[in-house]
């Protein structure tokens, strides 16, 4: 089974459909990321389409998803894209928090600026994956039996 990365935002309609397209445009091996939102939006924000199409990348057919228990307890790592005091709480044992301002109500080239720095922190998450860098559970072979 593949390692998940969840990306959560607060209507999963702009950053975190962004950052789980780039992640799963090249991921490390073996790991996949989805997306979700505490109070997803009727659609994917159309500018979000547009800036993906820019980079080759098509979102058009995605749709925004409700944050759910199962998604949190099946993640390895949940990443928070949002920034603010809307943005959820999680339980996920490895939680980064990359305070992305929302780009929805922008102009075209300040979101295009927003996609740039979430494609930069994606690409530096998948590089620490791919490192072994990224705080993910081991199974270990210790054991107390015969103790």
């Amino acid at each position: 089974m593949a390692r998940k990365v969840l990306f959560i935002c607060v209507q999963n309609s702009f950053r975190s459909q962004v950052a789980e397209a780039f992640f799963n445009a090249s991921p490390p091996v073996g790991w996949v990321a989805v997306s979700a939102g505490p109070k997803p939006a009727d659609r994917v924000n159309p500018k979000a389409v547009q800036l993906m199409r820019e980079r080759r990348i098509d979102i058009s057919d995605k749709k925004p998803k409700k944050l759910t228990k199962e998604m949190e307890a099946e993640a390895d790592i949940a990443v928070i894209v949002c920034s603010g005091s809307e943005c959820p709480l999680v339980n996920v044992k490895h939680v980064e928090n990359w305070g992305i301002e929302d780009p929805a109500e922008k102009s075209l080239d300040d979101a295009r600026k927003i996609v740039d720095e979430i494609w930069r922190k994606v690409s530096d998450l998948v590089e620490r994956i791919a490192r072994g860098e990224a705080p993910v559970e081991q199974k270990s072979s210790f054991s107390l039996g015969g103790v």
